[in-house]
């Protein structure tokens, strides 16, 4: 081998070692942020047959006289399903389903899904909008694919070459600035017997979109969350603190409290395929909020875009009753809805040397608001093991689609499922709140917080 040739294999084999690391896009692709596509980034015209409309500006009026922490009307109240999917019929709209919601319809008879005229509701403030421009030609991957640099305030890649950008873009998704909600877990055995797993309240300090905030100010921890727990009786006073980092350069820090201890731990196991408390375990770590922690033991393939019936404009779902909308087997087909969108398709194949009880995944992302709304596993055997979903909350008052609340997953293969961060029969809904001071997200607040 001649030294050139090896001086060009060595550099190949750094590249590739390094991972992804994809330079913003120029001015010119940037420039259809303003044209043909949405200033987040999807496609604004319909689709070929119409029914996916063309993005209009999505919906930015509340109702008259919502007032923040009021449950949000369903603004579709009047439409009527356009038709049903099940078992039965389910081979004719086969390209349009998802893998785990075709095991669904075969392992249930009774499960269906209920198809809507699809609504394009999805919006942002005008400065988020401003941002998403600034980031297309700034932003970029850092840390293996895991990490952002040159982003703040706005999407960071709206036109996304590969799936680590896609997931990036989910875990900057716009929906709000500050907020808070009571919320409750629910989950339900294979014998179909409902129990609520742990009830509390939910904020989030989401300073990536402070909208007083810059890139130069940016001190790199993209949002702050804290859970703590005030029922059932014996999880009372348990908390979970998280500060989700932008790139390697700030910590992730992840602390719990935990009421047998009387004090407050660091958390380093609240990830990846470690069984989520919240949930009884039914779900894991990475799978809450939809994605949660790093990714890093998954290869991310941008398999393309397609059309996909989707949970979306849920707020019927999010005011209903627990016990109507909480039912044996699955959620009740009759109150949630779908709808045909446009989604991303990511792939995430285990990465060589790493372990992980679901080697495989496959991720959809909504076109419009760049967050997963289902994503499906399998196991080391190559079966279909498990699938999730999040009941997309409508809220023109922030304006946003919510896709971090109101979530769950299924077990394809015990029969048992839950729904998280539910608002439902609770005195209010998830809601814009006054900026949260960071101290309110201390490890030394959590243990204050945990005391009482």
């Amino acid at each position: 081998m001649n030294r050139t040739h090896l001086k060009t294999t060595l550099l190949a084999t750094a590249l590739l070692l390094a991972g992804p690391a994809r330079a913003a896009v120029s001015a010119e692709e940037a420039a259809k942020l303003k044209t043909t596509l949405t200033p987040l980034g999807a496609e604004r015209a319909a689709n070929k047959d119409g029914t996916i409309p063309a993005w209009d500006g999505g919906l930015t009026k509340a109702s008259p006289g919502f007032k923040p922490g009021d449950a949000r009307p369903d603004p579709f109240a009047a439409e009527k399903p356009l038709f049903s999917i099940n078992a039965k019929n389910m081979a004719q709209y086969d390209a349009k389903l998802s893998d785990g919601v075709k095991a669904l319809m075969k392992k249930y008879p009774d499960f269906r899904i209920d198809v809507y005229p699809s609504h394009r509701t999805a919006a942002a403030p005008q400065w988020v909008y401003d941002n998403t421009f600034k980031n297309a030609t700034r932003a970029k991957l850092v840390d293996n694919g895991q990490g952002t640099e040159g982003a703040y305030g706005g999407t960071p890649f709206p036109i996304p070459k590969d799936g680590y950008e896609v997931f990036q873009n989910h875990r900057l998704a716009w929906v709000g600035t500050y907020a808070q909600a009571p919320v409750r877990v629910w989950v339900v055995t294979a014998d179909g017997k409902r129990a609520m797993a742990s009830g509390g309240v939910q904020s989030f300090r989401r300073q990536f979109y402070d909208p007083e905030g810059s890139l130069e100010k940016f001190d790199g921890y993209a949002g702050l969350g804290k859970f703590v727990v005030s029922e059932p009786g014996s999880k009372a006073g348990e908390a979970i603190l998280a500060h989700d980092n932008l790139n390697a350069s700030n910590p992730r820090g992840l602390w719990q409290y935990l009421v047998g201890q009387r004090r407050v731990r660091k958390a380093p196991s609240v990830a990846y395929d470690t069984p989520d408390s919240v949930t009884s375990g039914i779900g894991l770590f990475d799978e809450a909020f939809m994605l949660f922690g790093p990714s890093d033991k998954h290869n991310l393939k941008l398999v393309g875009k397609r059309e996909l019936f989707i949970p979306y404009n849920n707020n019927r779902a999010a005011s209903a009753k627990v016990a109507d909308l909480v039912t044996p087997n699955t959620l009740n087909p009759s109150v949630v809805r779908w709808e045909l969108h446009r989604v991303w398709e990511v792939e995430a194949t285990l990465a060589e040397g790493k372990r992980h009880v679901v080697p495989k995944r496959k991720y959809y992302i909504d076109e419009d608001s760049w967050q997963i709304i289902l994503f499906d596993g399998w196991d080391a055997k190559g079966e279909l093991w498990r699938t999730n979903y999040t009941l997309t909350l409508l809220a023109p008052d922030i304006p946003a689609v919510i896709g971090n609340m109101f979530w769950g997953g299924y077990d394809l293969q015990t029969g048992a499922y839950y729904l998280n961060m539910a608002s439902n029969e609770l005195a209010s809904q998830y809601k814009v709140v006054a900026p949260l001071p960071r101290s309110f997200f201390s490890p030394e607040e959590l243990a204050n917080e945990g005391a009482r």
